[in-house]
C-alpha cells in the first residue's frame, strides 16, 4: 500500500478538527494536529459551572448547514443531538419582539408608529434617493431596507458589536450578516414561520446534550481513533519555507525546538498569525498588511442565579447602544436541562476591544453593572446573585472596515501562492461565518488533497467561490 500524505494541521478549532475527521475518515492522510491551547474545540468548546453546560456566547448548529456535514455531526452524537425550537426574543421600538420574527407577533407587538415607517420604506423603497457613490454597510441597508430597520436595529446593533459607524464598516459585512436585504424579503422570511408553512426543521436548531463543545470532542475522539495526532500545549515557533515552499512547522517543547515536516501543512489559525510565523519573514507588504488587518473582542460574561430559571427564552438581543451588551443567552434553555436544581446562568456577550474600559475590570464588578442593565431593560433580576464568572477573548469577530479587503487580498495571495500550505476557517480566511461553514470549508480542504500530497487548486478555488455565498445565521 503507498504511504499516505502527511499533513501538519495548526489549530484546533472547528475548522482544524473537522479538517482532521474528514482526512482520517477518507483515509486520505496521515495527520498530526498542533494546538496551543489545553483542549480542541477553541471558542467552540464548552464547559460547565456549577454543573451547567455553557459555551463561549450563544452557538447553534443550524440546519441549513451543508448535507455532508450535517449527517456526519447527527452520526457522531446519535440522540444526544437535540433538535430545539428558536425561542428568542429582540427589542425593537423599545418593545419585545419574538426572534426569528412571527407575522402575528410582530403584529400584536410592533409599535404601530415603528410598523407603519416600516411599511412606508418598503412602499416608498422605488422612489428612495440612494446614499451616494462611497459604498459601505451603511450605504447598502439604507438602500435596501429603508431608515427605519437600519437605523432602529442594524446600525446601532453593528457599531456595538465592532465598535466603529456603520458608514466605516464594508460592504462584505451587509453580505455576510443581511440575508434579507429588502423589508419584502424580511416579510418573506416571516410568512415562512406561520403555521402550515414551516418545514420540520423551519425555527429550530441543533444543540447537543452536553453543550455545543460536544461536537468538537466527538470529533476529535472519531478522528483519534482513525489515527489522527492531536498535540495540546504546542508553542509553534515558525513555520519554515524555502522560497515559495513550506517545508514545515517548527515547535518548542521542554526538550527544545523540534521541526515537524509534512506533505502540507493546512492552517486555520489566524492568517495575521501565520504571516508573522513565516520564516524567512514574509514581503514588506504582507507584513504591513497583516498589522492592518484587525479583530473584535469579546467578555462573556457568566452571572449565576438562584433561580431554576431566569425566563423562558433562549436569547434576548439588544440592538441599543444604552445596553453594552449585545445578546444574552440563558443555556439551560438551550439543551432544555432540568438541573441542577435552583440555579441558572446568564451568559452575557460583551463586544470590547483588550486595553478598553471592560476588559480591565473585575468580574465582580462586571458583575454588578450586568444587573442594573437588566433591571434597566425591565427584566429585574429578584433571586439571589451566587457570583460571576467571565472569559475573554481577544480576536472574537473580523473587522470588515473600509479598508480591510486590500489588506486580506494581499495577505490572502501571498499565502495562496505558497506551496504545501493551505489556509481556511474562520481564521484562516478572515471570515465572520457560523460554525457550519467552518466544518464545509474543512471539508473542502480535504477534498481537494490529492494522493501524492498535492493540493488541487483549481478544485480549492472552486471551493473557495462557494464559500462566498456563506450567509451568517442568528
Amino acid at each position: 500500500m503507498a504511504e499516505k500524505p502527511k499533513v501538519i494541521v495548526l489549530g484546533a478549532g472547528p475548522a482544524g478538527i473537522a479538517a482532521a475527521h474528514a482526512l482520517t475518515k477518507a483515509r486520505k492522510a496521515d495527520v498530526r494536529v498542533l494546538e496551543r491551547a489545553e483542549r480542541a474545540g477553541g471558542n467552540s468548546t464548552s464547559f460547565q459551572i456549577e454543573g451547567i453546560w455553557c459555551d463561549y456566547g450563544s452557538h447553534r448548529f443550524h440546519p441549513v448547514a451543508d448535507p455532508a456535514v450535517i449527517a456526519d455531526v447527527k452520526a457522531l452524537l446519535g440522540d444526544d443531538l437535540l433538535l430545539q425550537p428558536r425561542h428568542g426574543r429582540i427589542r425593537l421600538g423599545g418593545r419585545w419582539i419574538h426572534f426569528p420574527l412571527k407575522p402575528l407577533d410582530a403584529l400584536l407587538r410592533l409599535p404601530p408608529a415603528f410598523a407603519v415607517r416600516l411599511f412606508g420604506d418598503m412602499l416608498l423603497k422605488p422612489f428612495r434617493k440612494k446614499r451616494g457613490a462611497a459604498r459601505s454597510f451603511s450605504s447598502v441597508l439604507y438602500d435596501g431596507l429603508g431608515p427605519t430597520i437600519s437605523e432602529s436595529f442594524y446600525f446601532p446593533y453593528v457599531k456595538k458589536l465592532w465598535g466603529l459607524d456603520p458608514d466605516k464598516l464594508a460592504v462584505t459585512l451587509a453580505e455576510r450578516r443581511v440575508s434579507s436585504g429588502s423589508v419584502g424579503k424580511i416579510l418573506g422570511k416571516m410568512l415562512r414561520m406561520a403555521p402550515g408553512m414551516k418545514g420540520p426543521t423551519t425555527g429550530r436548531f441543533y444543540y447537543p446534550r452536553k453543550g455545543f463543545g460536544q461536537i468538537s470532542e466527538a470529533m476529535v475522539a472519531a478522528s483519534t481513533a482513525a489515527g489522527a495526532e492531536y498535540a495540546f500545549g504546542a508553542d509553534i515557533s515558525r513555520i519554515e519555507r524555502e522560497g515559495d515552499r513550506v517545508t514545515g512547522v517548527v515547535v518548542k517543547g521542554p526538550a527544545g525546538e523540534e521541526k515537524l515536516t509534512a506533505d502540507q501543512v493546512y492552517s486555520t489559525i489566524p492568517l495575521t498569525t501565520a504571516v508573522r510565523l513565516m520564516d524567512p519573514p514574509a514581503p514588506e507588504a504582507v507584513q504591513a498588511a497583516a498589522k492592518a488587518i484587525r479583530f473584535r473582542g469579546m467578555i462573556l460574561v457568566y452571572l449565576i442565579l438562584k433561580t431554576d430559571r431566569f425566563t423562558e427564552y433562549d436569547a434576548h438581543y439588544f440592538p441599543e447602544l444604552s445596553m453594552p451588551l449585545s445578546r444574552m443567552s440563558e443555556p439551560k434553555n438551550y439543551n432544555s436541562a432540568t438541573g441542577p436544581k435552583g440555579l441558572t446562568i446568564l451568559c452575557g456577550e460583551l463586544p470590547c476591544n483588550p486595553g478598553e474600559t471592560w476588559w480591565d475590570m473585575s468580574d465582580e464588578e462586571i458583575g454588578r453593572h450586568y444587573v442594573r442593565w437588566l433591571n434597566d431593560l425591565g427584566l429585574p433580576v429578584r433571586c439571589e446573585v451566587l457570583r460571576c464568572e467571565t472569559r475573554r477573548i481577544g480576536q472574537a469577530y473580523p473587522v470588515y472596515d473600509l479598508d480591510y479587503q486590500k489588506h486580506f487580498e494581499v495577505i490572502d495571495g501571498w499565502l495562496s501562492s505558497l506551496d504545501g500550505f493551505l489556509s481556511f476557517g474562520r481564521q484562516g480566511l478572515f471570515a465572520h461565518d457560523n460554525t457550519h461553514h467552518a466544518f464545509a470549508m474543512a471539508y473542502g480542504a480535504a477534498e481537494v488533497l490529492t494522493q501524492d500530497g498535492s493540493v488541487d487548486r483549481r478544485a480549492w478555488a472552486e471551493r473557495r467561490a462557494e464559500f462566498e455565498h456563506h450567509r451568517v445565521e442568528d
